[in-house]
Order: structure tokens, then sequence, then C-alpha cells
């Protein structure tokens, strides 16, 4: 048994990997979330009690951070600003969480000689053409293109100078887009799901021919978990699932998994900077750690996901309507 400390475990992937480490091993989880919009203490339900402790509070708190490390054999830090749109906006809560936050975790795991995990995106990559084979590897170089990639990418080259220069045990992934369970409907995914169970149309940016890597949220927390055992200190792994789509297949397999025509969608105006296309080689995880994808088939989790909706109108109700709003005023 190990304690572990999840940074933005009431978030969509945090609560995830929350609800795993509690199905599938016997360690201790204390969750520190800022309950910011995204962060929803309902996604816990059902979980607190002898295993699962939970504290409301700031990653860039450093009094609390240091505190709650210090009871932890394990950190596991999820704990992100995370949403593109919202960077473009007003980039400080991006800087202050993503940046000053993994600052103040690494200082703390660094005196408490702590094992951290550290939770990245592929968006660091920038994008590949659309026409490109190649995929994003350990060994991409970074190109930021928005506030939100930009501060995870700083937030990566921290780790990494906090490993070398004072021997932080530290591992680090970069994961494509991650579909699911309790994920906030602001994104593209439950947006699109969430606005056909309430008798509306999908909503595709542009033409729809962006191109994300999709996996299931659950198949990211497994990766992270045998990272966590058996990686190497020091290493970046990369977490896909093979699972390239362009958003207009997404929409339209959607669409046709509610039992609505293929085109019953609107075209909106493309989001600035929309990068083209991400794709993931997850080969350095899969043949160092043996990690495998359960859901090989996207039209299966994204069924599962469309079920789980459903069935959960009352954890997503309260989030739709000020979301929508939003992007009303904004033309999406």
């Amino acid at each position: 048994m190990s304690r572990y400390l999840v940074t933005g475990g009431a978030g969509f992937i945090g609560s995830n990997f929350v609800h795993q480490v509690l199905a599938t091993t016997d360690h201790q989880v204390t969750v520190l979330d800022a309950l910011t919009y995204a962060g929803n203490k309902d996604s816990l339900a059902g979980l607190l009690g002898d295993r699962l402790t939970f504290v409301q509070g700031d990653i860039a708190d450093a009094g609390l951070v240091e505190d709650l490390v210090a009871g932890a054999d394990v950190v596991v830090h999820f704990a992100a600003e995370s949403h593109n749109d919202n960077s473009l906006r007003d980039p400080s809560p991006f800087i202050r969480t993503n940046l000053v936050g993994t600052f103040t975790l690494l200082e703390a795991c660094r005196r408490h000689d702590v094992r951290l995990h550290h939770i990245s995106t592929d968006e660091v990559y920038g994008d590949l053409e659309l026409d490109d084979p190649a995929k994003f590897t350990p060994d991409t170089p970074y190109r930021p293109s928005s506030p939100y990639s930009a501060s995870k990418a700083g937030s990566d080259h921290l780790v990494r100078a906090w490993v070398r220069s004072f021997g932080v045990a530290a591992t680090l992934s970069n994961c494509s887009n991650n579909y699911g369970p309790y994920q906030h409907v602001e994104k593209f995914i439950p947006r699109q799901i969430t606005n056909i169970l309430d008798g509306g149309r999908p909503k595709l940016y542009g033409a729809g021919v962006n191109v994300r890597d999709w996996i299931h949220v659950e198949d990211h927390n497994a990766a992270v978990l045998a990272i966590i055992e058996r990686g190497r200190i020091g290493q970046t792994y990369l977490i896909g699932a093979d699972g390239e789509k362009d958003n207009r297949t997404v929409i339209e397999t959607i669409l046709r998994l509610m039992g609505r025509p293929a085109d019953a969608y609107d075209h909106v105006a493309d989001r600035s900077g929309h990068d083209l296309r991400y794709a993931i080689d997850s080969s350095k995880l899969r043949d160092e750690l043996g990690w495998q994808p359960a859901y090989r088939d996207f039209e299966a989790g994204l069924a599962a996901t469309i079920a789980w909706y459903e069935a959960h109108e009352a954890w997503w109700r309260p989030q739709k309507a000020a979301v929508e709003a939003g992007y009303a005023a904004r033309g999406q």
C-alpha cells in the first residue's frame, strides 16, 4: 500500500484516475483540488471514506502543498488549466496553475524526496500537417501554439530540470485527447453529446478537418499507473491509442450512435490558431512497460461515453446553460 497525493483529482482525468486506483489497488489517496469551474467534487461521489481524503486548495499554496507532500509516497500531478479557448481569453490562470503550481509541487517533492509523476499533453509539440505520416515521439521538438500549451511545455521543462539539477524522482507523460465519463461539457465530445440530449445540434469548428488522436480516459490512466509502477525515472512516455479521427467524423459518429442524421450539425467560426493534427507514437510505452489500450474500437468507447452522459444528467446539467451562453456570445 502506498499513499498517493493526486493533484487535480476532482477534474476529468484526475477523478477517473482516483476511481481506477481505488478499484484496482489498495492505495490510500488524498485529492488536492481548487474546485475551479472544471473541478467537481460530485465526480468523487461515493468514494470519500477510509481510503480517500479530499482537500480543497490551490496547487500554488506552498504551505498547503508542503504539508500534503510530506505525508505522501507518490504524487500524481494532474492539476492544470487545460482549455485552449479560455487561455486565449485570459492566460493568467494558466501561468499560475501550470507553471507556478508545478514549481511549488516540485520544490516540496525535492525537500521530502517524494516520487512524482507529471501529466502533460501532446499539444506541447504543436501540430502536424494533415497529410504528414509522422507522429509525435518523446524526441519531437516543442512548438506550443497557445498560452495553454506553452504553459504546459514550461511545466514539462521544469520537471526535467528538477530531475537533472536536484535528483527529483519524476517521470512524465504526454497524452493525446481524452474522452469518457466526468468530462466537463465545455469540451468537444461531451458538448456535442449534451447538445443532442438537449434537442439541439452539435457545433463544428470550421470545416471539421482538424485531426485529434483520441484515447479513452481509462486507457490513459492505466498507462499512468504502469509508468508509476515500472517507468524509468527521468523518462518521458507518450500515451496514445492510435485513435486519429477528424472532428467532422467524430460529430457524425456521435449523431449516428444517437439516432440522428449524420449531417444534423452546424458549422461555427474556427478557433484562433486551431492546431491541424495531433498523432502519438506510443511504442516506447508499449515496448518497455507492456501497456496496451483496452478501448481499441473508438466507436465502442464513444457509445459507452454517450451512455454515461445519458445516465448522468444530474452531473452535467448544472454546467450546461452557462457553457452554452458563453459559446453563443462568441458565435460558437
